[in-house]
């Protein structure tokens, strides 16, 4: 068709118009297409951005029962948030559900605050199950408000969690430690600290908290120790060590403690970690235990052990400086009879008393030491000359010549037997100098107790002697090689042999015959005397009273008893028993005890003795004014009869002390009503003397020597009541 020109123009235009229409209508078609994109970009933006700093969208649809959330996918071209949409029991732990829908319920009914709140485990972007905290709201409600869809946001707070759980479990293993834990900061004040430090500090936490770390220092003033703790934390980030510390009352205590630096997460300022263990009691334990390893319980002298260890390092300094040393070893005389009648109680205060005496006597500046029993040892230093070890020992026997308190009411009189070994002279080791020493002791014990020996050679020789007679001794009885000689004593009044005294002989095939003054003492040292002495007893009242059926009627035994024979046991016992089973008349009878004996426990002895005279048997004690003499004890004891020592007899008629002495005790005996014995009479000038001062009995060699029983029963024939033999019936 042909258009005229005439409408060529308008056509043209119209056309433009229509064409300029429908691109706006297909460009405003596109822009409506594109604006719901947009919304699901910024979606999918917030929901990378969530995901990103941990967080998950939710949203929960109550009528399907269906969750749609977030999850992450990875394709080629990177991560991406997709929604998943799964019903919610699929989504949640099986366990976990039934708290699910508990707390869905307590948010519906109101009860949970305007929000759902619940930490649940779930499976995360289909992986393993994660602890998250889920937090959301009602986003939509039907016209009568029930809640039909809730949104909110899910964290993973597995890490968190865990983390949390070590915390509260740090925070349990801190609060039940026993050790006491604080924790400083760099200013070095407390920032915390647990209940087993305010128990052991008795500070409440109030008081102690922001508080510089000196606060329990002993001495707070003392930077010392507090600057050289805070410069090892501060270089090596650790330190341990001893602080003597006090507590809130101002009581000391000693602390071990440790130290370790640690630092925040971020490295910033440190903090340090104290340990503390009051170690007071294991101190003074470990003091008590070096105490005991070292030193004697009862009298707090130096042990064995650390005598060794004195005496080693003297030895040492003796032969750098060319000095000697003394090493005295005394031992107590008849101590274990002692302590066997009075008692232990008794027996260990006598220790005490006789320790203190001792250091007392040699100095403070010189070691004693108790080995045992009552064995000490005195330790000499620089020793002059040997004599100066002589006058130590003469001055501790002198020292025990008064008497012992052991309490308020009594005091007992004891010796001591001492030995002395001398460096370098008989010994150049400890070891060997104390042996010594014991040997040496012994020796004096041997001599007669309340003396002292120094060592020589010869004294291995009876010490090894000496041991050849114990084992010999403990089957004595058995081989039969023990016997009895029977010594007369003349009686004045009579005029002849009114009493016997049955001594004891050992003649051993092997070792000949052995002295009294050797093997008594072994024998009550290693405890035979009892069997002995029974022996003795039990043989005498036999051989008597077989006299006595020959017709001797008048005629009496006397036997010697050792203290530790009455002391020790029920001795009164012993005789009782031994006089029924023989038929001996008790009243014919003489028991004879050392004034030693006695006046070493008068008070126990007494009531033994009482209980001797109780039965008719008489007392006498021998060798008397060679002990430690006593009349007020004389006066109380049962004593019947006193026999004057030899000592005193053999200076009679000229030595003008002897004779006012043995003229005193005659009279003296008389007027407490007592017999009086003289022993050792050997001259006619003797009997004389003795007879003019109406001496009541004399025994010695003048009458006659010890006798085999056979001989001594014809010489007491020989002597009936007359006059007083002549010069030659003993010989």
């Amino acid at each position: 068709m042909i258009v005229p020109s005439s409408l060529h123009v308008p056509v043209t235009a119209l056309l433009t118009a229509l064409l300029v229409l429908c691109a706006v209508l297909v460009l405003g078609r596109q822009r409506r297409r594109a604006r719901p994109h947009a919304r699901d970009e910024r979606a999918a933006r917030l929901n990378l951005a969530l995901w990103a700093t941990g967080e998950r969208d939710w949203d929960y649809d109550m009528g399907s029962g269906e969750v749609r959330h977030t999850v992450c996918e990875t394709d080629p071209h990177g991560e991406a948030a997709v929604e998943h949409v799964v019903p919610i029991d699929a989504l949640l732990h099986p366990e976990d559900r039934p708290l699910a829908r508990e707390a869905l319920a307590r948010y519906i009914a109101g009860d949970g605050g305007g929000q759902l709140q619940l930490q649940v485990r779930v499976a995360i972007d289909g992986g393993d199950w994660r602890w998250v905290r889920v937090r959301g709201r009602a986003v939509a409600r039907d016209r009568d408000g029930a809640i039909l869809r809730i949104a909110g946001t899910a964290l993973d707070i597995t890490g968190t969690r865990a983390a949390e759980r070590e915390h509260r479990i740090a925070a349990e293993v801190l609060r039940s430690m026993r050790e006491a834990v604080a924790v400083i900061d760099a200013g070095f004040r407390y920032v915390a600290v647990n209940p087993a430090f305010l128990r052991m500090t008795g500070y409440t936490e109030s008081e102690v908290l922001g508080q510089d770390a000196r606060l329990l220092d002993d001495n707070p003033d003392d930077e010392d120790v507090s600057r050289h703790l805070r410069e090892e934390a501060a270089r090596h980030g650790h330190w341990s060590g001893e602080l003597r510390q006090r507590r809130k009352d101002g009581e000391q205590f000693l602390a071990a403690v440790e130290c370790r630096t640690v630092y925040d997460a971020d490295m910033g300022q440190p903090l340090h970690v104290f340990v503390l263990n009051d170690i007071t009691h294991q101190k003074r334990a470990e003091q008590e235990l070096r105490y005991l390893a070292n030193f004697d319980t009862l009298t707090s002298l130096p042990n064995r052990s650390l005598l060794s260890e004195r005496l080693s390092r003297a030895i040492t300094r003796a032969r750098d400086n060319g000095h000697r040393i003394a090493v005295l070893f005394l031992d107590l005389d008849r101590f274990k009879d002692i302590n066997d009648s009075l008692g232990h109680a008794a027996g260990d205060r006598i220790l005490c008393a006789a320790a203190t005496r001792v250091q007392q006597t040699v100095g403070m500046h010189h070691t004693v030491a108790r080995l045992g029993g009552d064995e000490f040892t005195i330790v000499i230093e620089n020793l002059d000359e040997v004599q100066a070890a002589d006058r130590m020992a003469r001055e501790i026997i002198h020292a025990f010549e008064a008497p012992l308190r052991i309490d308020d009411r009594r005091q007992i009189t004891i010796s001591p037997s001492l030995g002395i070994s001398i460096y370098p002279d008989h010994a150049r080791g400890a070891i060997e100098l104390l042996k010594q020493a014991d040997i040496a002791m012994y020796q004096a014990k041997a001599a007669g107790r309340r003396t002292f020996k120094r060592y020589d050679d010869a004294m291995d020789i009876a010490a090894r002697r000496r041991a050849t007679l114990t084992g010999a001794l403990r089957e004595v009885l058995d081989r039969g090689e023990l016997r009895l000689v029977m010594q007369p004593r003349h009686a004045r009044a009579q005029g002849g042999i009114a009493c016997v005294e049955a001594l004891l002989r050992w003649n051993s095939p092997t070792l000949g015959e052995i002295p009294p003054s050797e093997f008594i003492p072994i024998a009550e040292e290693s405890g035979l005397i009892h069997e002995i002495g029974e022996w003795v007893l039990r043989e005498a009242c036999r051989t008597v009273l077989d006299w006595r059926r020959q017709g001797l009627a008048d005629i009496s035994v006397s036997v010697n008893v050792s203290l530790l024979q009455l002391l020790r046991g029920d001795f009164p016992g012993v005789v009782r028993r031994v006089l029924e089973e023989v038929g001996f008349p008790p009243q014919r009878l003489e028991l004879e005890l050392t004034e030693s004996v006695l006046m070493a426990d008068a008070e126990h002895a007494a009531a033994r003795l009482q209980a001797l005279r109780t039965m008719g048997v008489s007392l006498a004690i021998d060798d008397f004014g060679t002990g430690y003499s006593s009349l007020a004890y004389l006066k109380r004891l049962p004593i019947t009869t006193i026999k004057i020592d030899k000592a005193f007899v053999a200076g009679l008629p000229d030595d003008r002390e002897d004779a006012a002495i043995t003229a005193t005790v005659i009279s003296l005996a008389h007027a407490l009503g007592l017999r009086v014995v003289a022993e050792g009479v050997e001259t006619e000038a003797q009997l004389r003397f003795l007879t003019d001062r109406q001496c009541d009995e004399l025994q010695g060699y003048w009458i006659s020597r010890p006798l085999p029983p056979a001989q001594c029963l014809a010489f007491v024939r020989a002597h009936p009541a007359g006059p007083a033999p002549v010069a030659d019936s003993h010989r």
